[in-house]
């Protein structure tokens, strides 16, 4: 074979492995990390907002701690003062900015709402089970932190039940600080909601990595036979 030819198949194989190597796994890690980045995103300018329009309404401010329905409110118009507010008389030309930033963040919200749908769509055609046991946002987190599916399925339930942790982890060995329970499956209801919450979250742990083994290696579904388990036990 000549050089030329020899070339030109080489770079044929490689676009040919650059294309197989995207797998859905991909999607879950661009669309979990940017719906990540606009939270932060909305925490900061909520906070520059609630600043903003505290001086001149701040009890409406306070009676909502919902960041979103406080927005919602502010654009419908229902942020009304009250006759004894400490707040100043602003005029219109003061407020527009206040209400320009209430209506990015209105946006902004709808955008991760979009975001979290396709999530949904992509973990549940894809992770059934993890889905079914985790819920599409815990099981697209853990998937995010351990890098990809493959890689959560080799760890051991001891360590999916720490991952997010990573921070406490290192100050316990560092330190001697308390050593966590869990990570990011204490929003886990199950968890969250439990007395003892290492406990629930040992239990949760153990089922979350039977079911994604069971979806890396294309197995029946029984995610929701997994979940009443679970929920059986701590009810």
């Amino acid at each position: 074979m000549k050089f030329e030819e020899y070339r030109k198949k080489n770079i044929e194989e490689t676009r040919k492995k650059i294309k197989e190597s995207v797998k859905p796994d991909n999607f879950i890690l661009q669309t979990i990390n940017n719906i990540d980045e606009i939270s932060k995103v909305c925490n900061i300018l909520v906070k520059r907002l609630r600043e903003w329009y505290e001086l001149y309404n701040p009890e409406f401010s306070r009676k909502f701690t919902d960041h979103e329905v406080f927005v919602k409110f502010i654009i419908e118009g229902k942020d009304k003062k009250i006759k004894t507010s400490m707040g100043a008389d602003l005029n219109k030309e003061d407020l527009r900015p206040i209400l320009e930033i209430a209506k990015e963040l209105n946006e902004l919200y709808k955008f991760k709402d979009k975001q979290k749908e396709y999530l949904k769509k992509v973990m549940e055609k894809n992770n059934p089970n993890l889905t079914a046991v985790a819920g599409y946002l815990i099981g697209a987190k853990l998937i995010s932190l351990a890098g990809d599916l493959r890689r959560l399925v080799m760890f051991p339930a001891s360590t999916v039940q720490l991952l997010g942790a990573e921070k406490a982890l290192f100050r316990h060995m560092k330190t001697g600080a308390r050593a966590p329970k869990h990570g990011i499956i204490h929003e886990h209801p199950i968890v969250s909601n439990a007395k003892e919450k290492g406990k629930a979250a040992r239990a949760v742990a153990d089922k979350i990595s039977i079911a994604a083994k069971i979806d890396f290696f294309k197995g029946k579904f029984i995610g929701d036979k997994l979940r009443r388990e679970l929920e059986e036990r701590f009810s």
